[in-house]
């Protein structure tokens, strides 16, 4: 059974997408709330809460098999302060690094890591942090390569990430899953232009993964929908009204079409500041209906905080997507237990990484990739 390390754990989102096949040796997360919420799903023998700076080689145990790590997005977010890694929260990136340093000085470094954040990572301060971390894997042995993928190819959720993929060089390369060119939709254009950028060393030890186009019944947004959430109300008819009214005439419009037409149909909106003709900025709703969600995001402010609109012929409702909505569209089983508050239900969805993209990693990459590897040393 292949084993892991997960930082920056979270309620374990890698954790569930990984499966009962892998063993976790070590978790990490600095928010005590996220750590409740992980002991309340996969109990805490393996749990340590605290500032990954400080994690030390004689916490992990074992060598892994693998190192994930979605370490903090702020500072590499189009909505951030452009701070990238040298920010103090993305830049976490370098404690995690620092750790798996360690371990390599005792022999132990994992086999493979991946690494996951926003597709920002590729242009955040001009591609230097990119850059950065190819430096630093390729400095210690690693070779990489990179993908985007959108929870959108598993769950009714826009949601593109960069995900990283290192090996150590004592690990074989199955043919299958390397392929001598970039493929789509993995290695779209900002990727290509963020390996062109990486330094000799780096690029020579670049891997352009394969991987099969995904076999995902994908559900709508109305699939996930409750008709009677907890922690969240229906609005009444003057806030749906005042909802309606932050809309421009081309949403509003989008709207009266689709009640015209009788059909029932759910779909999200996020408030955004948005600047006019005249170059003034006002808030505006933006609804779309494509059978999706926007990208949840942590619930720092109410423009953060994702709507939904249900049109039923004329009858139109709003409220806040649910905590548990929420979960399902990370790919989280109504079995996974949320925190009671609404906001740090939301935040730990907001800042999780999608369980259905990390089982497809982990079954098209990550397993041919250390499976054999395990198979090896058994016979060895």
């Amino acid at each position: 059974m292949p084993t892991f390390y997960e930082f920056f754990a979270g309620g374990g989102m890698a954790r569930a997408g990984l499966g009962p096949g892998w063993r976790c040796l070590f978790a990490n997360d600095l928010s005590p709330k996220k750590a409740a919420a992980y002991r309340a799903n996969w109990g805490g023998d393996d749990l340590w809460v605290g500032d990954v700076h400080a994690v030390t080689p004689a916490m992990l145990p074992g060598r892994a098999d693998l190192a994930w790590g979605s370490f903090p997005c702020q500072d590499l977010s189009l909505a951030g302060a452009g701070a990238g890694l040298s920010g103090g929260r993305s830049g976490a990136f370098w404690g995690f690094w620092n750790a798996l340093l360690a371990l390599k000085s005792q022999g132990r470094a994992p086999r493979a890591l991946v690494l996951e954040n926003v597709v920002g990572t590729l242009t955040s301060r001009g591609g230097r942090d990119f850059a950065a971390i190819g430096a630093a894997l390729a400095g210690a042995g690693y070779r990489f390569g990179a993908m985007v993928i959108d929870a959108a190819l598993f769950l009714p959720q826009s949601r593109p990430r960069l995900f990283i993929l290192a090996v150590d060089a004592d690990v074989d390369l199955p043919p299958h899953i390397t392929a001598p060119a970039p493929s789509s939709p993995w290695h779209p254009k900002a990727l290509l232009a963020a390996h062109a950028a990486l330094d000799e060393e780096a690029a020579a030890r670049w891997i352009w993964w394969r991987l099969a186009a995904p076999r995902a019944n994908v559900p709508r947004l109305a699939d996930l929908v409750e008709e009677e959430p907890l922690g969240v109300r229906w609005h009444d008819p003057q806030e749906t009204e005042a909802l309606l009214a932050l809309m421009a005439p081309l949403h509003r419009e989008r709207i009266r079409t689709i009640a015209a037409s009788g059909d029932r149909r759910v779909g999200s909106v996020y408030k955004r500041i948005r600047s006019d003709r005249n170059g003034v900025k006002a808030q505006r709703a933006e609804a779309r209906f494509d059978d999706r969600a926007g990208c949840l995001r942590t619930p720092a402010g109410g423009s953060s905080r994702q709507t939904l609109i249900l049109v039923e012929g004329e009858h139109i409702r709003s409220r806040l997507i649910s905590p548990r909505e929420a979960a399902r569209l990370m790919g989280l089983d109504d079995g996974y237990r949320l925190p009671p508050s609404y906001n740090d239900a939301y935040r730990l969805a907001g800042d999780g990484v999608a369980v259905p993209v990390v089982r497809f990693l982990a079954a098209g990459l990550l397993e041919p990739l250390l499976c054999g590897s395990l198979v090896a040393q058994a016979a060895g």
